[in-house]
């Protein structure tokens, strides 16, 4: 039987997963070994060193999901600590968090730093997944089946959002609604949802202006709109010339003319831009091609998923790495305003790794169960196939060979 479960595991996506790291951890390196003895009086290796023990934990983290069976978390056991612990966590930021790049969103722990929203999307994505798979039967019953779960998702948005982090808000309602509408529920509701959304974030967007429409926040549209004739655009402007400068083949690695303090935050926000400078064309792609096959992987593990709690999270953990790459790519491309969301398991962060770890022992534990069923319980199925009974004469024919 473990054998069995053992060789149904999907380790394309655990090597996919082991590259990324991999190769996150040495660009880290590349990425901020100037800054650390420049800005932070650091030794050159010091993001390098901490990012190593990130690899570690999420490795630990993403052993335990992978093992661990998905279906328990969809149990009230599990479902309710995880969103009570969850909110409590980003409430507590207020009054015991640390601030940081304008936001107050990391608990401060010694040397380290831990962000509450990186888990919240998690939570969002099981929590989600588990309920409206449970609600399928009257999943379009308004105001029993669509809209009770999303009092949780409400309030994570509002409470990352006053932090104020309204990029990682933007991202967990953008999961949230990749799930909803692949939950089943018709296209009525969704539009009824979406239109009460708006009712509701309309108003709170005006009392909330003065702290949402900052002058940082405007000047990043400004930039947006053409980062070369304002002091907004100095970011996307190096990031444009480290992007340039790479061609096909790169200069070649540890060679960044950005990374020597002209490009802010090279190993977070902007570490894509130090990796098409040093490898070129050729790393770019290396790094899309493995994201993209994370996200199409999980989307098709979803699409074979016969239970609906492990097709919803299945599509949400892949819906998630796609939306925070596209994200991260599309702002340091000018494609859209900045935001400052790390690049999922390239950028440095233990936050973010440990989190993406878990996800990602999830969704091959989905995976798990999906080829375990077709492969085994398919072929028993054949082999022993259930008796049918004939109605007219109430007698059952066995047709067992």
């Amino acid at each position: 039987m473990l054998k069995k479960i053992l060789k149904s595991y999907d380790y394309s996506l655990v090597i996919a997963v082991a590259l990324l790291s991999i190769f996150g951890l040495i660009m880290i390196f590349s990425a901020s070994m100037v800054i650390a003895v420049q800005r932070y009086g650091y030794p050159s290796d010091y993001f390098y060193d901490k990012q190593k023990l990130h690899i570690i934990f999420g490795a630990i983290a993403f052993v335990i999901t992978a093992l661990f069976p998905y279906k328990a978390m969809q149990s009230n056991k599990f479902l309710v600590p995880m969103v009570f612990f969850s909110l409590i966590g980003l409430f507590a930021l207020f009054i015991f968090g640390h601030a940081a790049g304008n936001a107050q969103s990391w608990f401060k722990l010694g040397s380290r730093s831990l962000q509450p929203s990186e888990f919240v999307k998690l939570t969002v994505i099981i929590y989600l997944s588990a309920v409206y798979a449970k609600k399928q039967t009257y999943i379009n019953e308004f105001n029993r089946g669509v809209v009770p779960p999303l009092v949780y998702l409400f309030l994570a948005c509002l409470f990352v959002a006053i932090q104020p982090d309204f990029g990682t808000a933007a991202i967990i309602f953008a999961i949230a609604a990749m799930i909803i509408f692949s939950s089943g529920m018709s296209y009525k509701n969704i539009l009824k949802l979406g239109t009460i959304g708006v009712l509701i974030v309309a108003p709170l967007v005006l009392i909330m202006q003065n702290k949402i429409f900052t002058k940082v926040r405007l000047g990043r549209f400004e930039a947006f709109q053409d980062p070369f004739v304002t002091d907004f655009g100095y970011h996307l402007v190096n990031s444009y010339l480290a992007l340039g400068a790479g061609g096909v083949k790169g200069l070649g690695l540890g060679n960044s003319i950005q990374k020597l303090g002209y490009l802010p935050e090279a190993h977070t926000d902007f570490i894509m831009a130090v990796v098409a400078e040093e490898l070129g064309a050729f790393g770019v792609c290396f790094v899309l091609l493995l994201l993209g096959y994370i996200v199409l992987r999980g989307l098709y593990i979803g699409l074979k998923c016969k239970d609906p709690f492990g097709s919803l999270l299945a599509i949400g953990i892949s819906s998630m790495i796609g939306i925070q790459s596209f994200t991260n790519l599309a702002g340091i491309s000018g494609v859209i305003p900045l935001t400052g969301v790390p690049l999922p398991f390239i950028s440095y962060g233990g936050s973010s790794l440990l989190q993406l770890s878990l996800a990602m022992g999830i969704l091959v534990n989905i995976s798990m169960f999906v080829t375990y069923e077709q492969k085994y319980k398919g072929t028993k199925e054949k082999e022993h196939p259930e008796p049918v009974r004939n109605v007219s004469n109430n007698k059952i024919y066995n047709f067992r060979k």
